[in-house]
């Protein structure tokens, strides 16, 4: 193993602190596991998270041009108004 030194804030060095506590670790060990479980962790871009930019599927039928307006009657029926 290699030391390193690294400048974390205070209250993230406590929190820190106390859950390798709990899970009885020492703050090494505790550091080292969650730099492991975030480096294997796949990496995606922003855009990917997010399920609005992720779906690629487009509808191309028809569109009532009042859609915006009574969006509530096309996705609950006449009942709901």
């Amino acid at each position: 193993m290699e030391k390193t030194t690294i400048m974390l804030p205070r209250n993230l060095k406590n929190k820190a602190i106390s859950k390798a506590k709990k899970s009885s670790l020492s703050l090494g060990e505790f550091v080292r596991r969650a730099l492991e479980m975030a480096l294997l962790q796949p990496e995606t871009s922003k855009k990917g998270k997010d399920s609005f930019f992720s779906d690629t599927r487009v509808f191309t039928g028809e569109v009532p041009t009042d859609i915006a307006k009574n969006h509530d009657k096309y996705l609950y029926g006449d009942d709901n108004q």
